[in-house]
């Protein structure tokens, strides 16, 4: 049993026979004991005065008394005011690190048959471009809370929905017919998103110039400025080219839909090669191309059964003023899909195909009255996750330059942006690498890439998600500091450790003696280890990674300050060295299961 369930367990014994009533357990309000007072945990008397009908001084002393002779785990405590400090005896901290260390996965819960369903969906790219800064933060928060909620005992699909249909991937198509001249990835020497993307620019680049071309004339004739350049975005003969592809597309015409069906092969496998080198991946993928068919027939249904009504020009909408929102659009008045439309469908398909318990939408904040209205509307049409789904709600990554824009072809590649991390990584650990034994090319590219990736997720993660964010890479990448390689290095430095121990023929035990050595650093690093648990919970309650990110952080300061202070392969007796070697192991192994929640790997050697 934890320190806090035998302390509670026996504070509620404690008011049972000290005032003679039973109170419930969330009365017994345990923390950390302030670092200018003696002590470990605190009890809170104040939700117990009623009980005890005492002064909070007087039922402090009370139950200070009685847990100290009853309680195992309490050797001593001290009041102040309302607080009773209690000091933790030596053999209930060497017993929870015992505990600690008899579990690989200490502070994580196990899923189970009857585990709730948490689907996740995230990345939810478009076919007309490769993947960019923004995605990469969709990406990692999407993968880290899949981790997250598993580990806080739930079963978890991942999955994702892909924009594969409408006017933007018929601009891509179109320019590649008008100038590729039949290019392929592989005569590009391209990914095949990359390729597509640059064709979704190069439409941009033709269309601009019609359209300048078309409003001086429009103005000519005598249009203002603007009433010009709004007639030319809607007459430019490239755009009128483009929604006749979509309308041959939804006609299914054999030619457009073998052209589009070939470029978005090429994206897909340029897509996979990128989710590989972020460590991301799916269970699930849908297309917009199959759910937008039945989000419409779905829609129908909702207006057979007056849920929706239809207006004069055909259009059917959602009234939703009762819930103090407008109107919303579902079909046009002729007959084609919008986003929401869409999303109804998909999650019409992803409900028959798993019983969803809790659906948690990774999309940016400027969807926030999207997933509002999806919410209503799914819960009107019978899902019962409808009314509680969760939108992920994150801010936007911003430049020193300013925000992304992918028609001008300015975007913050992934790619790129993943390559330069592992090159930087590269370049910055050469020296600490190099000094490593017998170490090969090929494993300094593996340490390159495991550090680089790690301050590019760290660095992203460990931001509240809320909160737009300046992305640096220079920043990210220092090995000092609250960055991913500053907790790798901590990692692989314990990892050092146990190896010399090892190659010294020290044998650790699979649990320590009640009396082994502590001092007062050490138990704050077991406590720390012990905190993981609830950070756990916590990031799970608050669908944070960022909470994850804080805790690995602490925790490797907190076991950097130790082993500052004291020595572990040099201790000064040998019990001391076998408790500060069982201390480092499962630090180090809590550093790895909580850097793997937020898909970050952590190495050997470094």
């Amino acid at each position: 049993m934890k320190i806090e369930e035998q302390i509670t367990v026996a504070a509620l014994a404690a008011v049972k026979e000290l005032y003679g009533t039973e109170v419930p357990e969330k009365m017994i309000q345990l923390q950390k004991t302030r670092s200018d007072f003696e002590g470990n945990l605190t009890l809170v008397t104040f939700p117990l005065l009623k009980t005890s009908r005492k002064k909070p001084e007087d039922t402090a002393q009370d139950l200070g008394e009685y847990l100290k002779k009853n309680c195992k785990a309490v050797a001593d405590f001290n009041v102040v005011k309302g607080f009773l400090n209690l000091v933790i005896a030596q053999s209930a901290w060497t017993g929870l690190l015992n505990d600690i260390n008899a579990d690989e996965k200490f502070g994580e819960k196990r899923v189970t048959d009857e585990s709730p369903l948490v689907m996740i969906e995230y990345s939810s790219p478009n076919t007309n471009k490769p993947l960019h800064l923004g995605h990469v933060r969709n990406n990692l928060l999407g993968w880290s809370l899949a981790q997250i909620m598993e580990a806080n005992g739930n079963k978890v699909v991942k999955t994702n929905i892909v924009n594969d249909r409408g006017i933007h991937i018929c601009k891509s198509m179109l320019a590649w017919q008008k100038w590729g001249n039949g290019i392929t990835p592989e005569q590009a020497g391209k990914k095949g998103d990359h390729l597509i993307g640059d064709f979704y620019v190069l439409f941009d680049k033709h269309f601009k110039e019609e359209c300048k071309q078309l409003q001086e004339q429009y103005e000519k004739e005598g249009m203002t400025a603007d009433e010009a350049k709004a007639k030319a975005e809607h007459e430019a003969p490239l755009i009128k080219e483009a929604h006749d592809m979509l309308v041959k597309w939804e006609a299914n015409d054999p030619e457009v839909r073998g052209l589009w069906e070939m470029m978005n092969s090429w994206v897909y496998a340029g897509f996979d090669e990128t989710y590989k080198a972020m460590g991301v991946g799916f269970d699930k993928i849908y297309y917009e191309s199959s759910t937008y068919l039945a989000g419409k027939k779905k829609v129908e249904e909702g207006l057979e059964k007056g849920l929706f009504i239809r207006k004069e020009d055909n259009s059917v909408w959602a009234d939703l003023t009762d819930e103090g929102l407008d109107q919303k659009l579902l079909l046009r008045k002729d007959g084609t899909s919008v986003y929401m439309t869409q999303d109804i469908g998909t999650a019409e398909m992803r409900f028959n195909d798993y019983p969803i318990d809790k659906m948690i939408y990774v999309v940016g904040n400027e969807q926030n009255y999207h997933f509002q209205v999806l919410s209503i509307l799914l819960d009107r049409l019978g899902f019962k996750w409808g009314k509680d789904l969760v939108h992920f709600s994150y801010g936007m990554v911003e430049l020193p330059n300013g925000k992304m824009k992918s028609r001008e072809g300015t975007v913050v590649d992934a790619d790129d942006l993943v390559a330069s991390m592992i090159e930087n990584a590269k370049s910055l650990s050469e020296d600490k690498v190099n000094k490593l034994e017998g170490i090969t090319d090929e494993e300094k590219n593996e340490i390159a890439r495991i550090v680089g990736m790690g301050a590019l997720k760290y660095f992203i993660l460990k931001v509240d998600a809320r909160k737009n964010m300046l992305f640096n890479p220079e920043e990210s990448i220092d090995f000092n500091g609250n960055t991913g390689p500053f907790i790798q290095y901590t990692y692989a430095r314990i990892r050092s450790i146990l190896r010399k121990a090892e190659a010294q023929n020290i044998t650790l035990p699979a649990s320590l003696n009640d009396d082994a050595p502590l001092n007062d650093k050490e138990i704050a690093l077991i406590q720390k280890l012990n905190d993981f648990g609830a950070a756990v919970a916590q990031a799970g309650i608050d669908y944070s990674p960022s909470g994850i990110a804080n805790y690995c952080y602490e925790l490797t300061k907190e076991f950097n300050q130790f082993y500052h202070d004291y020595s572990i392969l040099n201790a000064d007796t040998e019990a001391e060295k076998i408790t500060r070697l069982v201390i480092a192991k499962n630090v180090a192994k809590v550093i790895k299961n909580g850097m793997a929640l937020l898909g970050i790997e952590v190495p050997e050697r470094m």
